[in-house]
């Protein structure tokens, strides 16, 4: 399953050939992090399609990060201001897009049920 991340991450993330090992570590925790996240009895082959994208968009959503660690957010130069990408809320988008995409199929996360006693 990692080699169908990876290959959707390519073709969506345009990696460099510095950035390609990576993305292939990052599409390996990706599936790692998935695999995980499902709900019992249900495997990666069962939903390969969601499973290989949404693994993709955890992949880049590493990738983002990475290239985004070190580069300013903004600079000025007299009255000139340059504002450069937020890669920390591309990151974040992604992520949510990839949980979402795979919503049937992972355990119920950040779910909590008060029971109400009655007198």
């Amino acid at each position: 399953m990692t080699q169908q991340i990876m290959e959707l991450a390519r073709a969506l993330g345009n990696p460099t050939q510095q950035e390609e090992g990576l993305l292939f570590t990052l599409c390996e925790a990706a599936a790692k992090e998935l695999s995980a996240s499902l709900r019992d009895g249900v495997t990666p082959e069962q939903c390969a399609e969601s499973f290989a994208v949404a693994g993709a968009w955890l992949a880049l959503s590493g990738l983002e990060v990475s290239r985004g660690v070190g580069q300013a957010q903004s600079f000025s130069a007299g009255d000139l201001t340059v504002h450069g990408g937020d890669a920390q809320g591309k990151a974040a988008m992604l992520r949510r897009q990839a949980m979402t995409l795979m919503g049937g199929w992972v355990k119920d996360r950040n779910f909590l049920f008060y029971g109400v006693t009655s007198r």
